[in-house]
């Protein structure tokens, strides 16, 4: 959430002092997409792991309207396993 509000506050600044038509911040909102894609991609991991599942259940999103549902109930509105489980101890 914050890395993608800081995302979107790096493209407002780029743009203001660059213009809306210019290349270079076209470029550079197309270089910052890489790391705002991995960190993003990396918490939603952690996640899965919070939940005793392996980190490729991040594809249930590729599936149509109830893949992305199915991963924000699992990630976003369900606890973590309680205490360990088989990828690691429990964070909170």
């Amino acid at each position: 959430m914050a890395s993608t509000a800081a995302f979107y506050g790096i493209i407002f600044l780029l743009f203001a002092v660059f213009g809306d038509e210019s290349n270079v911040a076209t470029i550079a909102v197309l270089l910052l997409y890489v790391p705002l894609i991995w960190i993003s991609l990396a918490v939603q991991v952690k996640r899965w792991h919070d939940r005793d599942k392996s980190g490729l259940w991040i594809l249930i999103s590729l599936i149509p309207l109830i893949g992305p549902l199915w991963a924000f109930i699992e990630t976003g509105c369900l606890r973590g396993t309680l205490g360990p489980n088989g990828y690691g101890a429990d964070p909170t």
